[in-house]
């Protein structure tokens, strides 16, 4: 396993990190064994960086985290992620800071982040979303920073908000944020425009999530998949959109034809290819997928050719003719 320099941090992250989300639910059914045994399996195979939220399972994915650290010896990395108070998701241009992330609020929350997570300091203390209406005054990162002198977190880092991804740079410019989670694919490549050459320029790590565009960049579904109602990937895929994703990707696992790529090895690589990025998250839930991430994080370089090959698959899913 190869590993990065998460920006300003200076901390070495593994190239492959542990996308969390599933083992806390929200993604059918999780027996915490498997969970148990993906986190070990990971951790044998050199991955040193894994990104959780509280949202995840309210927690659980946390508390399975913390059981799972205080039996190896390894040094590894937890980000996690602070949500903004109950209220619109993401924040509208009206929210107000002050109600979604107050001071009360946001002590309260890092301490359960510290209670779940067993420890006495978090590495990287992410806030789960935000809105652009709050750049110009951007109070939530103050209390982050008294936070961070008290000693109760280590670095500072913001997800990006799915609809205006760059509404971070002008707080990177800023110098308000050590990392950025950002949403880096071969369908969804508008980073590539600005926020990633904005993320090299200021020295922010970039932590990349959604590499498979949700699973459907594996090629594992097909366009009759279905799943349970309190799978996150029955609103994501609702309507036509799976059928318009999985036509996608068979357009792009006929573009790899001959190359000695798969589907998932090249979406893994293209992320992977921009100088900015430090680590790819994508969702681990067993040993399997352990196992076939990290193979494909070793998988050799994507020639240029190629790459630029793969930016012609660019979905610009918001618009009428996309």
């Amino acid at each position: 396993m190869r590993n990065r320099t998460l920006g300003r941090t200076g901390i070495s992250v593994s190239e492959i990190g542990f996308g969390a989300w599933a083992i806390g639910g929200g993604w059918g059914e999780q027996r915490e064994k498997d969970s148990v045994d993906a986190l070990h399996r990971a951790i044998d195979l050199g991955v040193n960086f894994i990104d959780t939220a509280a949202g995840y399972g309210d927690g659980r994915s946390e508390r399975v985290i913390a059981q799972v650290l205080k039996e190896r010896k390894e040094e590894v990395r937890v980000a996690t992620k602070t949500p903004p108070a109950p209220g619109p998701w993401p924040p509208t241009p009206y929210c107000s800071d002050e109600e979604r992330y107050s001071e009360a609020y946001l002590r309260a929350n890092v301490e359960e982040r510290l209670r779940n997570l067993g420890t006495d300091c978090l590495d990287l203390l992410q806030l789960h979303t935000w809105t652009r209406a709050w750049n110009r005054n951007p109070r939530p990162f103050e209390i982050l920073r008294r936070l961070q002198a008290e000693g109760k977190v280590r670095h500072i880092g913001l997800s990006t908000p799915e609809q205006d991804q760059n509404s971070v740079v002008g707080l990177m410019r800023d110098g308000w944020l050590d990392t950025v989670q950002v949403i880096y694919n071969v369908f969804e490549q508008e980073p590539a425009a600005e926020l990633l050459p904005a993320a090299a320029e200021c020295n922010v790590g970039v932590i990349v999530r959604v590499v498979f565009d949700e699973g459907v960049l594996t090629g594992k579904y097909g366009k009759d998949s279905t799943f349970p109602p309190d799978d996150f990937r029955s609103s994501y895929f609702a309507g036509d959109r799976l059928a318009r994703a999985v036509d996608r990707a068979e357009k792009i696992r006929q573009e790899l034809e001959g190359a000695g790529y798969s589907l998932p090895q090249a979406a893994l690589q293209f992320a992977l290819a921009h100088p900015a990025v430090s680590t790819v998250i994508p969702g681990i839930r067993n040993v399997a997928q352990a196992e076939a991430n990290v193979a494909a994080a070793e998988t050799k370089d994507l020639p240029e050719e190629l790459l630029v090959r793969l930016r012609k698959h660019q979905w610009l899913r918001g618009v009428w003719y996309g």
